[in-house]
């Protein structure tokens, strides 16, 4: 079995996607082991309960530092010692040293085709209002690993969405979520699961 573990900040609707492509079969041979949230009250949370997922909420402003935030949360992984780590919308930065215990084990989705519109600064919102202000045609949301820079590991997958005249942000994070983020990141979790993906430095070879 594949085992996975799924970090939120939010909602969790990349989480339910995950949730609902094991249920149904489409990402076989996989679990998800926990749900760690920086957040207590975020939505993700109850969407692990309903699925009978081992949930958990781990909030920095609760720690006497960062560091021991960061501590604590290497510690969790270690003791889960996942197969995979999945950020599906984690809003917090990673330190080295966690990157570092899981190399080539940790997958990101970013609403943006990478490079564009992605590291400091780029997350929820202000990845489309940005997109909306260059005036691009087409964006879309990329599967990567995680490194040291941010948004900045090996692509594993990507998928164009179209930029309407009329999009605001709110629709145009809603239109990525469901024509991009909905189908790569599930994929790429069963891609790994089955083996089918290979990494040597920054090259991604995809077997299917």
């Amino acid at each position: 079995m594949f085992r996975i573990a799924v970090l939120v900040s939010g909602g969790g609707t990349n989480l339910q996607n995950l949730l609902d492509g094991i249920a149904d079969g489409s990402i076989p041979q996989t679990e998800i082991v926990e749900v760690i949230c920086n957040r207590a009250d975020a939505f993700a949370l109850k969407r692990a309960e309903q699925a009978g997922v081992p949930a958990v909420a781990m909030v920095p402003k609760t720690f006497e530092n960062r560091e021991a935030f960061n501590d604590a949360l290497l510690a969790e992984l270690q003791r889960l010692d996942p197969d995979l780590i999945v950020m599906a919308g984690w809003l917090v930065v990673l330190p080295e040293r966690i990157i570092n215990a899981f190399e080539n084990r940790i997958i990101n989705v970013h609403p943006s085709l990478i490079p564009s519109f992605c590291g400091a600064g780029f997350y929820g919102l202000r990845v489309h209002e940005a997109a909306l202000e260059y005036g691009v045609k087409l964006t879309g949301a990329t599967v990567h690993f995680v490194t040291y820079e941010t948004d900045a590991g090996p692509i594993l997958f990507q998928k164009a969405v179209e930029v309407r005249q009329d999009d605001t942000p709110e629709v145009l994070q809603r239109r990525v979520m469901e024509e991009a983020e909905k189908v790569l990141l599930p994929k790429a979790v069963r891609m790994l699961a089955l083996g089918q993906v290979k990494i040597e430095g920054r090259k991604v070879t995809v077997t299917e």
